[in-house]
C-alpha cells in the first residue's frame, strides 16, 4: 500500500532532501542515528530556582529605587519637594480645622558641598499653627507610603495620594541616615510629644526610633517665643542644594503667598536674612464638601467593584446612593437604556450586563456634578495676590464657572498683571497652580503653559514671536482648581492634556486678554491725546504773542481764548489723566518722557490703538456735519474780538 505525505519515514525525507539539482542522487542513511539533535546552550536556571528568588516588593522600596519619580532627582529638587510638601500638608490641615494659617519655613545648612554648586547637609523645618496630630497616627502619617485621608474623598485638597511627606522623610533616611523628627500639640494644656521615626521599607512601616513628652515653644512674627498652643513641626535632615531662580525654594514660597492671601509665612533661608509674608485676607477659604462620583467619570471596573460592594441593594438604589446627581427618574432611564431591571440585585449583574450598564451611564443625560466640592480663590483675591508679588500698573483676573473632565469638576482661574516694575523687554512671566500649589518643573509638558502658548497675545496689544511666550512687562497666573488633578506623574509638576482643561484655560486667558487689551488701548488714545495737548501747548505763548503784536491786543487774553478752544481738538480730560504707563527711561516714566521715548513696543502700541479707535483730531463740528443725521451742537470756535 502507498505511503501518505504524511506517513513518510524519515529516512525518505532526509534522502529527497539530499538529492541535487544535477540529479546526483543522494547518499542512502538508513540508520535513526543519522540525524544527529541541535544543541543549543545549557540551561542557567530553572523554574524552581526562579520562584525562590521572587518575593513581594513593598512600595518604600519600589521609591527607594525610583525616587526619581516622586520629584526626589537631583538635590536642587530634592530641598524643593521637601518643603513643598510639608507646607501643603500644613495649610491643608489648617484650612480643614478653620484656623488662619502661620507656618515657619527654616533651612540651616549643616554642611557645605566641596564645591559652589555641590550639595551639602542641610535641615529643613516646617512649623504651623494647626489642629496638630493625635500621638497614633504620627507614625502612619509620616513613615508610611501611600497612606493619607484625602485619596478617596473626591474635594479640592493640594495632597491627593500619600506619598509626599513620607517620601520627603525616606530621602532623608536614604541620604544622611537620619530620622525624621515631629513635635506635635492638639490643644492647650495638653502635651506635646516628639518622636522621631524611621521607614522600615521592606514592610513599609514606620519604625519608632524615640519618643518623649517636651516643653514647645515657637516664635511669633515679632521674632519673640511663647508656648505653643496647638501646631506640628517636621524637621528632616537630607543631602541637597540650595539655589535661587525660577525653580527654587524662594521663588515657590513667593508663589505660595500669590495663591494664598489668608497665610502669613515666615521665611529663614539659609543664605539671607528673615523674610516675613504677612497675611492680606483674613478670610479663609470656603470649606470643600466632599461628593460622589459622578456617572460620565466612572470606569467599568470601578462600576463592578460598587456592584459587587452592595449585596444587599438593587441596581436601582446603588445608582441612587453611590453617584451624584442620579435621580429616581435618571436611575430608571440608565436601566431603561441599558435593559437591567431596575429591582434586580447590584451582586447579580455582571458579563455583558455590567458592560451594557456602563455604557449606558454614559449616554444618558445627567446634570453636571456639583461645583461645592471645588474651592477656587476668587477674582479679588487673586487681584489681591498679584499686588502682593508684583508692583504693577494694572491687574486683571477672571474665574470661569464650573466644568467637568472625566466627571470631576474643576474651576479655572487666570490673573494678570502689567508694568510697573515688570521687565519691559522679557518674555512674560507664567505662575501656574493646581489647587493653590505651585508647579515649577516641566512647564513645557504642562497644558497650562500650552494655554498661554496657544493664545494670540498681539490681538491684545503684545508682541508675540510666532510660538512664544508673549514680550513685555507681563506677569500670568493660571489656577486649576479640581476634586482630581490629573498629573502627569507622581512628582505632581505638570497638568495633563485633556480637552476640556484646554478650552477652560483659554477662554479664561482670552477674558483676562481683553480687558488688557481695552487698558492698552485706552492709554494708548491717552498718550496720543496728551502729545497732541503739549504741542498746542507749547505753541500757543509764541501764537498769542505775534498776534498781540500784530492786532495790538493783550498776548494774555488771546491766549485764554485758544485755551478755551482747545477742547474741540483735545480730549483735554484724557490729555490731563493719562493712565499709568511703564518706566521707559529718560525722565523715569513721566507724561512726558513717555510721549517723547523712542521704545518701539510703545510706539507700535499707541499707532495700533490709534488706528482701532480711528481717533480723528480734526474740528469735531465737522465730524457732525459729514454724519448727516447727527443733531451735535456745533462747538464755540476760536475767534478774536474785534478792536
Amino acid at each position: 500500500m502507498a505511503k501518505s505525505k504524511s506517513q513518510a519515514e524519515p529516512n525518505d525525507v532526509s534522502r529527497a532532501r539530499g538529492a541535487t539539482a544535477k540529479g546526483r542522487a543522494a547518499p542512502a542513511r538508513d540508520t535513526e542515528d543519522s540525524i544527529a539533535p541541535a544543541s543549543g546552550p545549557a540551561r542557567r536556571a530553572s523554574a524552581e530556582t526562579m520562584a525562590t528568588r521572587q518575593r513581594e516588593i513593598s512600595v518604600s522600596e519600589f521609591f527607594t529605587k525610583n525616587r526619581h519619580l516622586l520629584g526626589f532627582d537631583n538635590p536642587a529638587k530634592a530641598l524643593l519637594t521637601t518643603v513643598k510638601e510639608a507646607v501643603d500638608n500644613s495649610l491643608d490641615a489648617c484650612e480643614e480645622a478653620g484656623i488662619l494659617p502661620e507656618i515657619i519655613v527654616e533651612i540651616v545648612e549643616l554642611s557645605a558641598g566641596n564645591g559652589p554648586s555641590a550639595p551639602g547637609k542641610f535641615r529643613v523645618a516646617i512649623e504651623d499653627n494647626g489642629p496638630g496630630i493625635v500621638k497614633p497616627q504620627i507614625p502612619k502619617i509620616f513613615a508610611k507610603l501611600l497612606y493619607g485621608s484625602k485619596f478617596h474623598r473626591l474635594k479640592q485638597s493640594r495632597g491627593q495620594q500619600g506619598i509626599g511627606i513620607s517620601a520627603a522623610g525616606l530621602y532623608g533616611q536614604l541620604t544622611t541616615g537620619k530620622p525624621v523628627t515631629i513635635i506635635s500639640k492638639t490643644g492647650k494644656g495638653r502635651p506635646a510629644f516628639k518622636i522621631e521615626l524611621r521607614i522600615d521599607t521592606k514592610r513599609n512601616q514606620p519604625d519608632v526610633v524615640a519618643e518623649e513628652t517636651v516643653e514647645w515653644t515657637s516664635m511669633n512674627a515679632e521674632g519673640a517665643h511663647e508656648e505653643k498652643v496647638h501646631g506640628t513641626r517636621v524637621e528632616i535632615e537630607l543631602v541637597a542644594a540650595y539655589r535661587g531662580g525660577r525653580t527654587g525654594v524662594d521663588a515657590y514660597l513667593e508663589q505660595t503667598v500669590v495663591a494664598n492671601p489668608h497665610l502669613a509665612l515666615i521665611y529663614l533661608p539659609p543664605k539671607a536674612e528673615k523674610i516675613i509674608y504677612p497675611r492680606v485676607s483674613n478670610e479663609l477659604p470656603r470649606e470643600a464638601q466632599e461628593i460622589k462620583p459622578h456617572p460620565h467619570g466612572i470606569e467599568l471596573g470601578m462600576l463592578l467593584h460598587m456592584l459587587q460592594d452592595s449585596p444587599t441593594k438593587t441596581v436601582k438604589q446603588v445608582l441612587m446612593d453611590d453617584f451624584s446627581r442620579v435621580s429616581s427618574s435618571v436611575a430608571e432611564e440608565i436601566c431603561k437604556v441599558a435593559k437591567v431591571p431596575p429591582k434586580s440585585k447590584a451582586e447579580g449583574i455582571h458579563g455583558e450586563a455590567v458592560e451594557r450598564l456602563h455604557k449606558a451611564l454614559g449616554e444618558v443625560k445627567v446634570m453636571a456634578p456639583p461645583a461645592t466640592a471645588v474651592v477656587p480663590i476668587g477674582e479679588d483675591l487673586l487681584i489681591a495676590g498679584l499686588k502682593r508679588r508684583f508692583n504693577a500698573e494694572f491687574y486683571s483676573s477672571t474665574t470661569r464657572p464650573p466644568a467637568v473632565y472625566r466627571g470631576n469638576p474643576f474651576v479655572v482661574e487666570v490673573g494678570l498683571a502689567y508694568g510697573g516694575d515688570l521687565p519691559m523687554d522679557e518674555t512674560a512671566e507664567i505662575m501656574r497652580f493646581a489647587n493653590r500649589v505651585p508647579l515649577q518643573y516641566q512647564p513645557k509638558a504642562c497644558a497650562i503653559s500650552e494655554s498661554v502658548y496657544d493664545t494670540n497675545w498681539k490681538a491684545y496689544e503684545l508682541a508675540q514671536p510666532k510660538g512664544s511666550l508673549p514680550i513685555g512687562p507681563l506677569a500670568i497666573v493660571v489656577h486649576l482648581a479640581s476634586v482630581w488633578v490629573p498629573f502627569t506623574s507622581e512628582a505632581k509638576e505638570a497638568v495633563a492634556h485633556y480637552d476640556d482643561l484646554l478650552k477652560e484655560m483659554r477662554l479664561a486667558i482670552q477674558e483676562c486678554g481683553r480687558k488688557l487689551g481695552s487698558h492698552l488701548r485706552a492709554r494708548a488714545k491717552a498718550e496720543s491725546e496728551y502729545k497732541r495737548l503739549s504741542i498746542f501747548q507749547r505753541y500757543i505763548p509764541e501764537v498769542s504773542a505775534s498776534l498781540g503784536n500784530i492786532l495790538g491786543r493783550s498776548k494774555d487774553d488771546i491766549a485764554k481764548l485758544f485755551e478755551k478752544a482747545l477742547p474741540n481738538f483735545v480730549n483735554v480730560a484724557e490729555a490731563t489723566n493719562p493712565p499709568p504707563v511703564p518706566p521707559t527711561g529718560g525722565d523715569g516714566g513721566s507724561p512726558a518722557a513717555a510721549v517723547t521715548a523712542t521704545d518701539t513696543e510703545t510706539k507700535t502700541e499707541a499707532k495700533s490703538a490709534k488706528k482701532k479707535s480711528k481717533i480723528k483730531v480734526t474740528d469735531p463740528a465737522a465730524d457732525a456735519k459729514t454724519k448727516g443725521k447727527s443733531k451735535t451742537k456745533k462747538p464755540e470756535q476760536l475767534s478774536l474780538p474785534e478792536s
